[in-house]
């Protein structure tokens, strides 16, 4: 199944990078969420989505939203990453990738993470769903563009 805009959010409760909870609902309590799914962990591509996200943040913050990224990564590797990178949001484990899939996410024979970002209303409504696999900063710009309308 593959969300579209308008769509209500799957509810979820997945591990951050320090192994602490964070659900659908933790996530929206202070405004709305941009969650990005992401294929791996220290690749080039996904390195270059989420430092856009990094580069974006005081943007983003400005407009009362939270991020957050998922991937089917362990915490420890989420762990490296933020420190490699300085991210200042949290990054999700979905090692099951059964968000994955409520989401709509998995590739090719549910082997592959397609590069997708929701931006989620406090109500769970799906503001934007953007896809793009190749140019990383479509993500951050796509956002930014619906929360300027």
């Amino acid at each position: 199944m593959t969300l579209k805009t308008g769509d209500t959010a799957p509810d979820f409760t997945l591990t951050d990078q320090e192994g602490r909870s964070a659900s659908l609902d933790s996530l929206l309590g202070k405004g709305p969420l941009v969650l990005f799914f992401y294929p791996k962990d220290d690749s080039p591509g996904c390195t270059r989505q989420a430092c856009s996200f990094r580069d974006n943040y005081a943007g983003l913050l400005e407009n009362g939203v939270t991020v957050a990224g998922v991937s089917r990564d362990p915490e420890s590797d989420h762990a490296s990453f933020i420190g490699k990178y300085n991210l200042p949001y949290p990054l999700l484990s979905d090692a099951t990738g059964e968000i994955h899939k409520k989401y709509g996410v998995l590739g090719l024979f549910g082997m592959l993470t397609r590069r997708v970002t929701f931006l989620i209303d406090q109500k769970k409504q799906i503001l934007l769903r953007h896809e793009d696999n190749f140019r990383m900063d479509s993500h951050v710009a796509a956002v930014l563009r619906v929360l300027k309308s």
